[in-house]
Parts: structure tokens; C-alpha cells; sequence
């Protein structure tokens, strides 16, 4: 039986490291590209892609500190032009409000954070003790970007619909954190193992709630009911209404759609405005 050696073994897991990370970046496409075709961002955040474009620049400066390490190099370089390509994306169909929070997340952690580190690293620590200062930071916002689905998984669980939490992006998570785990073990990187022993278990997590919801959605309220509904009835009943839309909604067809099964919260959307009969 071949036994290979420790440095072999590390540049395998980094290899499928490298390929299974591209593979995470390539999840949101789907995502993105419903933003792109509904010119909407709708419920999506953009405090993932915000943090892990944080966490990727902080990646890159340590690897750049340790040497070395240029498979950490080239996984966190996609991961930069990754995550910057999302962030344009939803900066151009965001809402005012959003895009403002965008903007104050990016200067925070981005702008103000990663300088604030580099330059206090570079200007008062020397040596290896700057190298596991960094390896610190490094670990401590991984945590924070292994954690921050848990708004998603939060949501799943509130609204019991897995529509913005792809089964993909789970899977390739996890198998993601296990590839990186061995790697940094293999290396006696600990600053890299560490932290994808969390994000193994928020990846199965939240591959578990996917099973559990994914079917939930598609339950819907008997269409003798929908029919009962008016339109009256419905805008009575709907929470909150954009004036400017009121007064159409009674000159329009009506699609109603339920979101939630929650008693007397429908959407509507107009389908068709009516067309008076020409004489």
C-alpha cells in the first residue's frame, strides 16, 4: 500500500480546495442572474459577498506574510474578483436603502477594518509574531463568514421556504471546509484548519434544513378559495399598499399569489390592465 507524503497529500487537498472553492464562487451565479432578468434584488442581502470579499483581501495579506502558500494565493485572487462582480451586480439593482448599507459595509470592513490591521501589523509587530497576529484575525473573521447564513437559515426556518438557500451553495460549502480542514492540518496551518471545522457544520446544517423546507413552498391554498377572494377584499386585506398602485388594482386582472400561509396575507400582482370596448 503507498503512503504519501505529508507535503504531497497537503498540495492534493489545496488542488481540490482550489477547484471545489471556484465552485462556491460559481454558486450565486443562478442568483445573480434572476437579480439581472427581475432588475430587482428582492429579498437577497449582500452581507455575505461583502464579508467574504473581507475575508478573502484579509487571506491574501497573510498569505502574502507567510509565503509559500500560493494555493491560498490563487484561491482568495478568484475569490476577490468573485465576490466584487456580485457586489457590482447588486449595487446596480438594489434599492436606495440598500445600496446605502452596501456602501457603509464596504467602507467598514473593507476600507476602514483591512487598513486599520495592515497598518498596525506593519508598523508595530515584526517577524512570525505579525504572521500568527495576522493567522489570528484570519480565523476570527472566517468564523464571522461561516456565520453569516445564519440570517439565511434564520429566514429558511421563519418563512419555512428554501428559495434563497440553493442546496448547491451548501454542499459545495461543506465539501469546500472539508478540503481546506486537511489542507491546513497537513500543513500544521492551524489559522486554516481551525475555522473549517465550523463551517462543516453550518454546511450540514444547512443542508439538513434544505430537506426538511424544500417542499414546504410549494404548498399552496385550495383555488376555491382564491376564487372567493374580490378585489375589495384584498386590498383590505393586504398590510401595506403603495397609493400609487390603489387605484389601478380595480381596473386590473388580478394574479394572487400566496406567499406565506399565514391567514389573509396574499400578494397580488396586476396582469392585464382592462381594456375599455371601442365603439
Amino acid at each position: 500500500m503507498a503512503v504519501f507524503p505529508a507535503a504531497q497529500l497537503a498540495n492534493t487537498f489545496g488542488i481540490l480546495g482550489n477547484i471545489v472553492s471556484f465552485l462556491v464562487y460559481l454558486a450565486p451565479v443562478p442568483t445573480f442572474y434572476r437579480i439581472c432578468k427581475r432588475k430587482s434584488t428582492e429579498g437577497f442581502q449582500s452581507i455575505p459577498y461583502a464579508v467574504a470579499l473581507f475575508s478573502a483581501m484579509l487571506y491574501l495579506y497573510y498569505a502574502f506574510l507567510k509565503k509559500n502558500v500560493i494555493l491560498l494565493i490563487t484561491i482568495n485572487s478568484v475569490g476577490c474578483l468573485f465576490e466584487v462582480t456580485y457586489l457590482v451586480i447588486y449595487m446596480i439593482y438594489a434599492t436606495r436603502e440598500s445600496k446605502a448599507f452596501t456602501v457603509k459595509m464596504l467602507l467598514l470592513f473593507n476600507i476602514t477594518l483591512l487598513g486599520l490591521i495592515i497598518l498596525c501589523t506593519e508598523l508595530f509587530i515584526r517577524g512570525q509574531t505579525r504572521v500568527k497576529t495576522v493567522g489570528w484575525i484570519c480565523s476570527a473573521f472566517s468564523l464571522i463568514v461561516f456565520a453569516a447564513p445564519l440570517s439565511i437559515m434564520r429566514h429558511v426556518m421563519r418563512t419555512k421556504s428554501v428559495e434563497f438557500m440553493p442546496f448547491s451553495l451548501s454542499f459545495f460549502l461543506t465539501l469546500c471546509a472539508v478540503m481546506w480542514f486537511f489542507y491546513g492540518l497537513l500543513i500544521k496551518d492551524y489559522f486554516i484548519a481551525a475555522p473549517n471545522i465550523l463551517g462543516f457544520a453550518f454546511g450540514i446544517i444547512q443542508m439538513i434544513l434544505y430537506i426538511v423546507y424544500k417542499n414546504r413552498a410549494q404548498i399552496s391554498l385550495p383555488e376555491t378559495k382564491v376564487r372567493d377572494i374580490t378585489s375589495t377584499t384584498i386590498i383590505m386585506e393586504i398590510k401595506s399598499i403603495d397609493q400609487s398602485q390603489e387605484n389601478s388594482i380595480n381596473d386590473c386582472e388580478l394574479e394572487i399569489v400566496v406567499i406565506e400561509q399565514v391567514p389573509g396575507v396574499v400578494a397580488v400582482r396586476p396582469i392585464e390592465p382592462k381594456k375599455e370596448n371601442v365603439v
